[in-house]
């Protein structure tokens, strides 16, 4: 499942996905508890905000837990604690991005590759978000990205160890993304879990790079 993805500069916010950047930076390449921007629905249109990657932040665990929910089985989205609420409040957000990486091994070793549409153009994927109360008042998001098995995904069952299940995201077409932001039932909103067909796809060995900052370059 995803972990890692590039995420998008704030003009292809606004010029690609039609929502007005937030103020805040984030980093170009993000892995769990990064900040990195989502659209939900807003009452006149789309919203751009920054959001935790990881429905459950680390630091709202108890000390010493580790957990991943940076990926959401549709499979369970709807009976897990974790996530039940969000789906059946139908708290459906966009998670824009360039690329995301998966490890493939029919080179005989786990070689990170990335994952993008064949046109090249930015795409988004379909998640869950929430909101968190902090002790100062504000508010804090936080948001999972949803996947589905790929066992015959002609690409995505190329990715990960031999023996494991395989996993997709969602990639949400581009005329679904209001469809998706402002639906308002969980079973409609099943149908939209579907994978892209292969062909729409293009992936490419991309060894990860090593940087001096722990965040990454930041989009400004």
């Amino acid at each position: 499942m995803c972990v890692n993805y590039l995420t998008i500069p704030k003009q292809t916010l606004l010029s690609h996905f039609e929502a007005a950047p937030p103020d805040e930076d984030w980093p170009a390449e993000v892995w769990q508890d990064y900040q990195a921007p989502i659209l939900v629905a807003g009452d006149m249109a789309r919203q751009a905000i920054i959001a935790n990657y990881g429905f459950l932040p680390q630091r709202k665990l108890p000390q010493g837990t580790r957990y991943s929910t940076m990926n959401a089985r549709a499979e369970t989205i709807w009976e897990l604690k974790s996530y039940r609420g969000a789906w059946r409040n139908s708290q459906f957000c966009l998670v824009p991005m360039l690329g995301f990486f998966e490890p493939c091994y029919e080179s005989g070793k786990a070689v990170r590759h990335q994952i993008s549409l064949a046109s090249n153009e930015p795409f988004a994927v379909a998640g869950i978000w929430r909101t968190w109360e902090e002790e100062n008042g504000q508010l804090s998001y936080s948001f999972t990205q949803i996947t589905i098995n790929a066992d015959d995904h002609p690409l995505m069952k190329r990715m990960h160890k031999p023996n494991d299940e395989k996993r997709g995201l969602v990639i949400i077409p581009e005329h679904d993304y209001d469809a998706w932001l402002d639906c308002n039932n969980a079973e409609v909103a099943r149908t939209f879990l579907r994978h892209l067909p292969a062909d729409d796809l293009r992936t490419i060995a991309a060894p990860k790079l090593k940087v001096n900052s722990p965040m990454g370059f930041l989009f400004e």
